[in-house]
């Protein structure tokens, strides 16, 4: 019989592992595990990041140097459970490096807020912002931007716009700059703050009031910071290729890798592996300086589906000097300060090893990380293919995973050297057949 855990919040740690272990019957090893993986002496900061923390999850803390970005040169730190994606970046990094390096444009760094609400009234009123509104609304909202215009940020803009398709659903837009700041309290806090003085302009002005009552429908931050826009972008002569083109031709091996990118611009299958692949080197860095992996790919796959279909967020070029061009562009809002940016450990350790940079020189770093991923794996998927690289570094995991000796890890390090690595092959090797 299903039972509802009742309280569950409210119990200490030991009452929660004891009522789990009670329900649902866990493995004898399963408190044994949880107390493994604790911080022996700093639990008690990372049992407040989250409700109901019984643990902690590792995941690996690596480094990719060599990173050339806007003249200045970089270790990367990297937070990522699979196993090239370091190793991809390290490889595109040195690369580049000597070859001019990756260059980063950053286009704004607004975010943006919506209040929704319901309103009867014709469309046309809000061809320019009603009078008095915005002055209304900065003026509740002056105690909480106070100490962010003192840095240079706060509220930059706002206007109201209709819900396309639905009658008598507006939103407020307000666009907010949150400077280093990740911004998202900020943000939340300034629309909350606006929700009363919109109704009482809408209630009490009589040219909006003959329309009826309007209704707050909610208010939120919108993660798809269109106007928080990062490209990054390498070249070098195609003749340059050649000490990465895996024996192939430069020419070829250029044109092969424009002609991978330009399938994923066309074609989504394609496009979302590819992106996927931008993506391993873009949420290392965000993970590792403690930024939010989940706002940042939700814009960024929206971002890559604006045309009206999904599509690659790089492009590759060849011009006619016989230069090689390769960018990528696409939303990232970032933070230095704020969040767990300076208050996990490691995230603070990461901005320290990346020199302390602003907002705005960590969203290029972070699309630097990106491209040279995005490089390293269709270099690789035209010339050798993805999966010879990939399992080379997977056999650790392999080997540990069937419980190998130190004696048998050895060998076979020496075995798979020249030969293609497979679980089959890797069990057949320490004779684990099923």
């Amino acid at each position: 019989m299903n039972q509802i855990i009742k309280g569950f919040s409210k119990l200490t740690r030991d009452e929660k592992i004891e009522v789990l272990s009670k329900h649902f019957h866990f493995p004898k090893h399963f408190c044994e595990i949880l107390e493994t993986y604790r911080h022996p002496t700093r639990q008690e900061l990372f049992d407040d990041f989250a409700e109901n923390t019984l643990s902690n999850f590792y995941l690996p803390f690596g480094v990719a140097p060599n990173f050339l970005i806007d003249n200045k040169m970089y270790v990367v730190p990297m937070v990522v459970e699979e196993s090239s994606v370091v190793a991809a970046s390290s490889r595109a990094a040195s690369f580049w490096a000597d070859n001019g390096g990756f260059k980063t444009t950053i286009h704004n760094t607004l975010k943006k807020g919506q209040i929704w609400f319901k309103w009867n009234g014709p469309k046309s009123f809000f061809s320019d912002m009603p009078t008095g509104l915005e002055e209304m609304l900065r003026e509740a909202v002056a105690p909480l931007t106070t100490n962010m215009e003192m840095r240079g940020g706060g509220i930059r803009s706002m206007e109201v716009i209709p819900l396309k398709g639905q009658y008598g659903i507006f939103q407020l837009q307000v666009n907010f700059e949150t400077v280093d700041s990740m911004g998202a309290n900020f943000i939340n806090s300034c629309l909350e703050e606006m929700k009363e003085p919109l109704l009482k302009f809408f209630n009490t002005n009589q040219d909006f009031k003959q329309y009826g009552n309007t209704q707050i429908i909610m208010a939120i931050l919108s993660n798809f910071t269109t106007e928080c826009l990062a490209t990054s972008t390498v070249e070098c002569p195609i003749d340059a290729l050649e000490v990465i083109s895996a024996g192939m031709k430069p020419v070829e091996f250029a044109q092969k890798l424009k002609q991978a990118t330009d399938i994923a611009l066309a074609d989504t299958s394609r496009a979302v592996t590819h992106n996927k692949g931008i993506f391993n080197g873009i949420d290392a860095v965000v993970i590792a300086t403690g930024n939010d992996f989940r706002a940042v790919e939700a814009a960024g796959h929206a971002w890559a589906a604006k045309d009206g279909f999904y599509r690659s967020l790089s492009r590759c070029e060849i011009t006619e000097n016989s230069t090689f061009k390769m960018e990528v562009t696409l939303p990232l809002a970032l933070g230095t300060v704020g969040g767990l940016t300076r208050l996990h450990p490691m995230a603070a350790l990461s901005l320290e090893l990346l020199g302390n940079p602003s907002a705005p020189q960590l969203m290029g770093i972070a699309a630097a990380a990106g491209l040279a991923n995005n490089f390293s794996a269709v270099a690789s998927l035209v010339t050798t293919g993805i999966q010879k690289g990939h399992m080379k570094l997977h056999l650790s995991n392999l080997l540990n995973s069937l419980n190998a000796t130190s004696e048998e890890k050895e060998a076979a390090m020496g075995y798979f050297k020249n030969r293609t690595v497979s679980a089959l092959g890797v069990k057949k090797f320490l004779r684990r057949e099923e």
